[in-house]
């Protein structure tokens, strides 16, 4: 039986949640509709399909759908079926289809913005209902399909807020990783890593602003930069940002934390690779920038020090290292992890060699890092399988957070806010009252 609203909201407390919330598959099947049935979430970027044809599949949820450049150079997206016998048009990954979708079963074909084209044997139709303009006989496109400097968001609703007014304070995380570029413009390169955890997606985005773990599930990797720093006499980069996970307590309390509405929110850095003065690839990419809008506005650019930005339900940009971890839920205890590292276009290479840098030693399947995340996450969704205690606590500084001018909520690094604000998110979504079709009157 699915739950009521009244029974989906007593799970979620003012500082705590009940663990069913991470293990009830009829819970993650209503978040398929409710959250990612109704949210903007990414689908990818503009750089991944460059010429008309290109395609990418991704997920909305639990649904395929095909990133592809039309005809007319815009993006589309596009259910992953077709309407014929409801096969996948292309596999997996990323290709190009040519001027037109060709189903590989019967052979049916569709324009690149999803429009019924031919069927074999057309006459063997006559007499029938079948008529290839209705959109019954054509590939179904997302409701509503929106670019923001490149970086593509879908929703499966017609209604609700537009993309910008759903990103809110964080759009500003995007505006800052496209502008390290001198151009404005960034591109997916290098690859992508993809990792699957054995825990629910939810505490992936939990973890993301969670500074009270880094120095005890990071201690062994911690360890290993110390001692090999200490062997070579020096800490290079690929060891300094492993050793950030183990500063003190008191160095998580004093940064700041920011939540927004949806469920949003990011954390400030912990390293700060724009001291170009301590720094040759920074002083390079500065000087690069500085050229191209002045020093004042480089100095800005650089200085906005983020670490781990949430855009909910779509996953995590990094702007100093040009990440995006996408988060895809499989299953209510399985999450696909992808992660895309960007490229500033015109920016020194060695912008880009460190980015490439950060994502093989923090974020690829075999870092350093990242596997000790994963079995933590693990151990978590194995242990709210268990008897012994039915809710989670999140307690840290609450009562304590600050309300700015701009609606967003401001705390200090170790504060569980971040949780609580994505739960708040989590709640109104699936009660059904954060994104509500206005009414209409006749006149």
């Amino acid at each position: 039986m699915i739950p009521s609203n009244e029974q989906i909201a007593a799970l979620i407390r003012d500082d705590s949640v009940h663990k069913s919330v991470y293990t009830d598959p009829q819970l993650f099947d209503l978040e398929m509709q409710r959250i990612y049935g109704q949210a903007w979430i990414y689908v990818g970027h503009e750089s991944q399909v460059k010429n008309v044809g290109d395609y990418h599949t991704t997920r909305i949820g639990d649904q395929d759908v095909i990133l592809v450049r039309g005809a007319d150079k815009g993006v589309n997206v596009l259910y992953n079926r077709c309407p014929h016998k409801g096969a996948k048009l292309v596999a997996e990954g990323d290709g190009n289809v040519g001027k037109f979708f060709r189903c590989p079963y019967h052979a049916w074909t569709f324009k690149l913005d999803g429009q019924h084209l031919s069927a074999p044997l057309k006459n063997a139709f006559e007499g029938t209902c079948f008529n290839p303009q209705h959109p019954d006989f054509s590939m179904a496109g997302l409701a509503r399909v929106d670019s923001y400097r490149g970086f593509v968001f879908a929703s499966q609703i017609d209604h609700g807020p537009d993309l910008k007014t759903f990103l809110g304070g964080v759009i500003t995380s995007i505006d800052n990783l496209c502008d390290r570029s001198p151009v404005g413009e960034v591109e997916v390169a290098g690859g992508i890593f993809r990792v699957m955890q054995r825990s629910n997606w939810k505490v992936f985005y939990e973890n993301l602003h969670d500074t009270m773990h880094a120095r005890v599930t990071h201690e062994s990797s911690v360890d290993a930069a110390r001692s090999e720093a200490e062997a070579l006499g020096e800490m290079p980069f690929e060891l300094l940002i492993m050793d950030g996970n183990g500063e003190p307590y008191d160095f998580w309390e004093k940064l700041e934390l920011r939540a927004y509405n949806n469920g949003h929110g990011y954390m400030e850095a912990i390293f700060d690779p724009a001291a170009a003065e301590r720094d040759d690839v920074s002083r390079a990419h500065f000087e690069c920038l500085s050229d191209a809008y002045g020093e004042e506005r480089a100095r800005g650019i650089m200085g906005m020090n983020r670490h781990n930005t949430v855009i909910y339900g779509s996953g995590s940009p990094h702007t100093v290292f040009m990440q995006f971890r996408i988060i895809r839920p499989m299953a209510v205890d399985r999450t696909l992890v992808e992660i895309q590292t960007f490229r500033c276009k015109g920016a020194p290479d060695a912008v880009f060699d460190r980015a490439l840098t950060y994502a093989n030693v923090i974020n690829s399947p075999s870092s350093n890092v990242m596997p000790d995340d994963v079995e933590v996450y693990a151990r978590c969704q194995e242990g709210n399988m268990t008897r012994g205690g039915e809710w989670i606590s999140m307690h840290r500084y609450v009562g304590t957070d600050r309300l700015l001018p701009d609606g967003a909520v401001s705390t200090n690094g170790t504060s569980e806010l971040p949780m609580r604000n994505q739960f708040a998110a989590w709640k109104h979504y699936m009660t059904a009252t954060l994104i509500a079709k206005e009414s209409t009157h006749a006149a």
